[in-house]
């Protein structure tokens, strides 16, 4: 049963991998995997309660995170229709390419934490579409874009899914990862940025903003960021307050940010409503998304509930002996493989008993997952949809930026180790 459960999985993970070979949507491949593997658990097991039980277990546990994206997902959306994004365009007043390369970093690594690293990427990289014509310009702009996003991700509890996983699981707190990573994570980010700043040179024109039609409309649409970015960062505030789980916090952000549009636009006429209404952003969202989380996260649930997990780490935790190798290992390969799976099978494999709260081991792979995804384009859902947005290839990533962003990648992990043993 254990066997065919784990090349179910490894059968399931393939083909994810492979989703632009086969034509399958992951999604699909996910949620058959997942939903495969707890059939096999459950007809080759006598005790049928006990199967039912755990697979409950994991299930509410796999909610939680899955209504915390949700309802972040719903937010940004709502930002979105409103045009709130475009208050980012009136930060940009140089006209240097180079100093506008910078510029753009900053914000995506800043905007990253606040929102989260795939959400940031594709805003930012459909304002460099806005902002070039030229297409190398573009694909330096997005390439930089994709490793800002996920060095600002990984110090924020909420700036990607990985570290927000952690934080849910109660492997890391949120002020205490923002505390040790964040300045890593600069030094993952300020690595490449140095080295790709010096091919980015010359100067642009910014093009013509879309004026708001009206004073009232342009109050809308910043009151609506305002509101909704405050939301965001409400959430960790409430947990460290209430000591409830994250997702209680973002449903409860949604249903007031939902509440305040519904004020904001009570006069309105429905069609028009409609589309700046919180059901038009549920609409919107890339729900295929929370579908795979669902079904990979599964799949992962089978595997920690056979015990075969805790085999994996036996074995693992004898081929690569320290903390530092592991953390490393683990972060090296979310490049190939996608980091979600492998942050959820190191929460299965390794307990809290083993590595507590806010431990070194949590702290260097929220790290390593968050940011090793940078080197390959493949690497990350944010590497992923720049990809796919301006349809960069594999092997130019590959030469232009995964030298670097390696350098950066093990440049903020000898920051965090450095400041580990000093502090």
């Amino acid at each position: 049963m254990q066997i065919i459960i784990f090349f179910l999985f490894i059968g399931g993970y393939i083909a994810i991998a492979l989703e632009h070979k086969i034509k399958i949507e992951k999604a699909a491949t996910a949620l058959v995997t997942g939903t495969v593997c707890w059939v096999v658990f459950m007809v080759s097991h006598n005790d049928i309660a006990l199967v039912n039980h755990l697979l409950m277990g994991q299930l509410g546990e796999i909610s939680g995170i899955l209504f915390f994206l949700l309802g972040a997902m719903t937010i940004v959306e709502l930002i979105d229709v409103h045009d709130g994004f475009d208050i980012i365009t009136q930060l940009i007043v140089t006209s240097s390419k180079r100093k506008l390369l910078w510029i753009i970093c900053i914000i995506t690594f800043f905007l990253s934490a606040v929102l989260d690293n795939l959400t940031t990427a594709i805003v930012m990289v459909s304002l460099v579409q806005k902002l070039f014509d030229n297409k190398q310009d573009r694909l330096f702009f997005s390439g930089m874009i994709v490793i800002a996003a996920n060095a600002g991700g990984a110090w924020s509890p909420i700036g990607d899914v990985t570290t927000t996983m952690l934080w849910i699981g109660g492997q890391v707190t949120a002020l205490n990862i923002i505390l040790k990573l964040f300045l890593p994570s600069v030094f993952c980010l300020l690595i490449p940025l140095l080295a790709i700043s010096r091919h980015v040179k010359g100067t642009y024109q910014k093009p013509a903003g879309k004026a708001a039609a009206n004073s009232k409309e342009l109050h809308e649409k910043n009151l609506v960021f305002f509101i909704g970015i405050t939301a965001l960062l409400s959430v960790p505030v409430f947990k460290m307050i209430t000591n409830l789980p994250p997702f209680a916090g973002m449903l409860i952000a949604l249903g007031v940010v939902w509440m305040l549009t519904e004020i904001i636009h009570r006069k309105k006429d429905d069609a028009e409503k409609d589309t700046l209404s919180v059901s038009h952003a549920l609409r919107k969202i890339d729900t295929s998304s929370i579908l795979f989380f669902l079904g990979i996260l599964l799949a992962i649930g089978a595997l920690q509930s056979t015990g075969q997990l805790g085999i994996m780490a036996t074995r693992l935790s004898g081929v690569l002996r320290t903390d530092n190798q592991l953390t490393l290992g683990i972060g090296i390969l979310s490049a190939v493989v996608d980091n979600v799976p492998l942050v959820a099978a190191s929460i299965g494999m390794f307990s809290l008993q083993h590595y507590p709260t806010d431990s070194y081991f949590w702290e260097l792979l929220a790290y390593t997952t968050g940011t090793g995804g940078s080197i390959l384009i493949i690497g990350s859902a944010a590497g992923v949809a720049v990809m796919g947005i301006q349809k960069i290839d594999f092997t130019w990533y590959l030469k232009k930026f995964s030298g670097w962003a390696l350098l950066g990648y093990f440049a903020g992990a000898a920051v965090y180790m450095l400041q580990h043993y000093l502090f």
